[in-house]
């Protein structure tokens, strides 16, 4: 019914935290590549990860799903290499690779034996410069996009429903565009926009490098030197200038009626701030405050005083993600029990929202979330491509790495009164958005 995230580990004693700073290196060429190297060396494995400072959120007017559409352009082929050749060399040399594109980046990566690192970064160069984009080509790419919008997107009311929020969230900041792209732009999109678009993004100085895994850093710098160096800057590449949102000064509500749904509910969403360079602490905060209040299925505060103290829930969350170049959402969704209308559930919403800024924090509950979070972490740390992953997006999303290292240890020193003070900042009505997926009632 809805994606969920189960977090039921259970821990007697207080894991230490991973030395990630002392494995951690960072380099950077003289045409502005950044390149981070993450030492692993339990197995002959290694991860290398593209980024590129550049997402859905970048795109001009008129052209979403350009940065979306460009990923998949980028397997069809270089100078050097056929469409599809890419993916066929990795899966010979017994690897896997992909792409993915957000609002702040795109990403290209490959996990191979770590012998096979200096290929990747050959043919991952490459196509960093060499795009072959044809007629031809783009067409085929268009109509898998449009078909990927049919198929994830257009077919799903809960993913319509998603849509129409986070447009009805930013009125003005490109957060508010599906990074897939609304229709109607996605299918007037053409090869030159695409290149356009390649030629001034995808260029060494604006790209991270993330390799992890089981590498020595300077032979990392001397492949990267080699492969990535010769590489030729966009000049004149400013920093992301976006604009912003206006003050939101009232509460936005929408409804969206969806006969192919399973159960109506109710979700809201906040105007909230995202990881800043060298300022985390209300980030950590509400990152907290989203696990106390519904972070569990069973023992979050949502979920015990809705699902079973007065039961009118089946399900409650609440969610924040603080990776974002801009301001990003806080936000909680609903689902009554059969019997319960949508108004019903979202006063009880409010009313248990209030009630635990009142309250004030259970202190063996949180320490259990902090329990929690510290394992969390050290099992993220346990995959390289996890690891790689998470470097990269912070990097693309304007922090540093002394800020990705802070990151755990400030979890840890959150306090109650942060995560209350958080609450009561961020919980605004006023710069919320409140929105209804209903079934209708089929008359009989």
């Amino acid at each position: 019914m809805l994606n969920r995230i189960l977090k039921t580990l259970a821990f007697a004693t207080i894991l230490p935290l991973p030395a990630v700073a002392e494995t951690t290196t960072n380099f950077t060429l003289e045409n502005g590549m950044e390149i981070v190297v993450i030492e692993d060396h339990r197995a002959p494995v290694v991860v290398q990860m593209v980024w590129y400072k550049v997402g859905a959120a970048d795109e001009p007017a008129g052209k979403s799903g350009i940065a979306h559409f460009l990923e998949h352009l980028l397997f069809r082929g270089t100078d050097n290499l056929a469409p599809g050749e890419f993916s066929e060399t990795v899966a010979a040399n017994g690897g896997s690779d992909n792409a993915f594109t957000s609002w702040d980046y795109t990403a290209y990566h490959q996990r191979v034996a770590a012998d096979r690192l200096d290929l990747m970064m050959q043919m991952e160069a490459d196509r960093m410069r060499n795009l072959k984009i044809t007629e031809a080509d783009m067409l085929v790419e268009r109509d898998v996009v449009l078909e990927e919008r049919n198929q994830r997107t257009d077919s799903d009311p809960a993913a319509l429903f998603g849509e129409q929020r986070r447009a009805a969230q930013y009125l003005n900041h490109p957060y508010g565009v599906p990074v897939i792209g609304w229709r109607h732009e996605v299918g007037a999109l053409g090869a030159q926009d695409a290149l356009d678009f390649y030629q001034t993004y995808y260029a060494p100085n604006n790209a991270i490098l993330i390799v992890a895994g089981d590498v020595d850093p300077d032979d990392v710098l001397a492949m990267a030197k080699e492969h990535y160096g010769p590489l030729a800057p966009t000049e004149g590449l400013t920093e992301r200038l976006r604009p912003q949102e206006p003050p939101q000064l009232s509460e936005r509500r929408l409804t969206l009626e969806d006969p192919r749904i399973g159960q109506s509910y109710v979700m809201r969403s906040y105007l909230a701030p995202e990881r800043d360079p060298g300022d985390q602490k209300t980030a950590a905060a509400l990152t907290m405050l989203a696990e106390l209040l519904g972070g569990s299925p069973t023992t979050s505060y949502m979920a015990k005083r809705l699902q079973f103290d007065d039961p009118v829930a089946v399900y409650t969350s609440a969610w924040y993600n603080g990776m974002s170049y801009d301001d990003t959402t806080f936000g909680m969704v609903v689902v009554p029990v059969p019997g319960v209308s949508l108004d019903d559930a979202e006063a009880a919403m409010d009313r248990v929202l209030d009630e635990f800024i009142e309250a004030g924090i259970d202190a063996d509950h949180f320490a259990r979330i902090k329990m929690q979070s510290r394992a969390a972490q050290i099992y993220a740390d346990d995959n390289v491509a996890s690891l790689a992953r998470r470097y990269g997006q912070a990097l693309t999303s304007g922090l540093t790495l002394d800020d990705v290292e802070a990151w755990p240890d400030l979890l840890q020193s959150v306090t109650a009164e942060d995560v209350l003070q958080a609450a009561r900042d961020v919980l605004d009505r006023n710069r919320a958005v409140t929105g209804r997926l209903i079934k209708p009632e089929i008359a009989q």
